[in-house]
């Protein structure tokens, strides 16, 4: 197992397990502050409600002092304390919930949030009724006012009480949270140390670790001891660069040993593989002379038997093999070059001559060509190979007259190429494997077509060039109704030319 490769200086390595081991504690101890303060915090909270209604009941009693001590003085002074304790008694009943709960205490503050808002009626009434000097309706109003008083001030003090109960148990858990807090806290704590130490152990260790080993190999050395092995070098810090510069020391002192034994050995297999060398290298060059003479040889005959053709006036003859130097002619263009549409139409003309030449005119070649997309650039090689395969598998072995079909037309965003035969058509299955093949290597395809008078490019190939060239997957389609009703390939060539890189 190759082991992991440790980068950066030792410096650097110390400083950042510095920062690291200070911010995990630094982080680690802000989080337990916050916590805890946030505990305190609720803590302090817990009774506030307690505070809130010990508020009320006493600003419950000095509205009802200052009205009592209204309707026995009339005094300006007490008018205007009334005004000013019903106004904070009114905000503090106010903040009194009111929700619909089935919840006891809730629907306690809603209780009393309404026998106050009665209350308050009442005794603004009585205070009126006092002003205006009705002395009936003002005792009348002030007694049920001061019932009303003692049924909130009895509601008041048993919600008081409910309510410290309540806080009273919530107290108690928020106590047991702190401590709980504490226990994490020290046990985060504890655990940050063990960290720390085994981290600064981790890295003492890689620094050391190294320095031993390259003292003990130094050491053999010095004895005298030169086939040691290397020592392994897991870092490129100082002590790394040491190592692999006394690995390299070393490794020359045994190089320099060796060529001395190996000296005359060495020039003997020297001059051995000079003369191999050689050997190969003619053997090559005579391949390579072999390879670019054949085609050419094959070529200068077919026009050799063209001019012969034609001096003895066989004038079917001479179109025959002019057909034929054409086909080889444009056989041998590189793959690498561009061609036209009009030039692999020209080539499938050419193709379809020879095979009526061949089998007697026995094949009906017809196209419906837009004139206007003629020049449009292509890979080369792309319809000869599919009209040579439904000649081959299509319409070669069928009891009827076979007709093969080309039409070029545009459609919105490409230029649609189809190639229609009448032959024997395929199912589904062989659609689906030529397809997967275009989308291999084609291998499997060009050697079924090698066995069949083909110039050795499969429909794969095509595929695969394609897509490659226009860089798009949906371009090639086989379409067909089953065996004996043909078969139409469809190829749709974007309008826009690729951009050469």
């Amino acid at each position: 197992m190759k082991k992991k490769i440790i980068h950066g200086s030792i410096r650097i390595r110390l400083v950042l397990v510095f920062a690291l081991t200070t911010g995990v504690v630094f982080f680690t101890n802000m989080f337990m502050y916050y916590n805890i303060n946030k505990s305190i915090g609720s803590i302090d909270e817990v009774y506030v409600s307690n505070i809130g209604l010990n508020e009320l009941m006493d600003s419950l009693n000095n509205l009802h002092e200052y009205v009592y001590e209204y309707l026995n003085t009339k005094s300006s002074e007490s008018l205007e304390n009334y005004y000013m304790s019903e106004q904070s008694y009114k905000n503090l009943v106010y903040d009194l919930q009111d929700d619909i709960s089935d919840n006891s205490l809730i629907l306690m503050q809603k209780n009393i949030r309404n026998m106050s808002e009665k209350y308050l009626e009442l005794v603004d009434v009585t205070v009126d009724a006092k002003r205006g000097n009705n002395i009936e309706r003002y005792k009348a109003n002030y007694e049920e006012a001061s019932e009303m008083y003692e049924y909130i001030s009895t509601y008041i003090n048993w919600l008081n009480n409910e309510q410290f109960k309540n806080n009273s148990y919530n107290y108690e858990l928020l106590r047991t949270s702190l401590n709980y807090l504490e226990i994490i806290s020290s046990s985060v704590l504890l655990f940050i140390m063990v960290f720390n130490i085994i981290l600064i152990i981790i890295v003492t260790r890689s620094i050391t670790g190294p320095l031993m080993k390259l003292t003990k190999v130094a050491n053999e050395i010095s004895a005298g001891n030169f086939e040691v092995d290397l020592v392994q070098v897991n870092s490129s810090d100082e002590v790394g660069i040491v190592t692999k510069a006394f690995n390299t020391m070393t490794v020359s002192i045994q190089q320099y040993i060796a060529r001395i034994k190996e000296s005359m050995e060495l020039e003997s297999k020297m001059k051995e593989r000079e003369l191999m060398m050689t050997n190969h290298l003619k053997d090559a060059q005579l391949k390579y002379l072999q390879a670019q003479i054949n085609p050419h040889f094959l070529f200068n005959t077919l026009n050799a038997g063209a001019q012969l053709a034609m001096m003895e006036g066989a004038d079917k003859t001479c179109l025959f093999i002019e057909n034929m130097a054409d086909f080889f002619r444009f056989n041998m263009k590189s793959f690498d070059q561009d061609s036209t549409l009009r030039d692999e139409i020209k080539l499938v003309d050419t193709y379809i001559y020879i095979l009526n030449v061949r089998f007697s005119g026995k094949i009906k070649f017809i196209k419906f060509i837009d004139e206007s997309v003629l020049d449009i650039k292509v890979p080369s090689m792309i319809l000869q190979p599919v009209v040579e395969n439904a000649v081959n598998y299509g319409i070669r072995d069928i009891d009827y007259e076979g007709k093969i079909c080309l039409k070029v037309d545009q459609v919105p965003h490409a230029i649609r190429i189809s190639i229609y035969d009448n032959g024997a058509g395929m199912n589904q299955a062989t659609i689906d494997r030529i397809l997967s093949q275009g989308i291999k290597t084609g291998h499997t395809e060009r050697e079924v077509s090698l066995t069949r008078d083909s110039n050795g490019i499969g429909l794969g190939n095509v595929i695969n060039r394609l897509k490659l060239y226009y860089e798009i997957d949906d371009i090639f389609h086989i379409h067909s109704d089953g065996p004996n009703k043909g078969t139409t390939v469809t190829m749709l060539i974007p309008k826009e030319e690729p951009i050469d890189v």
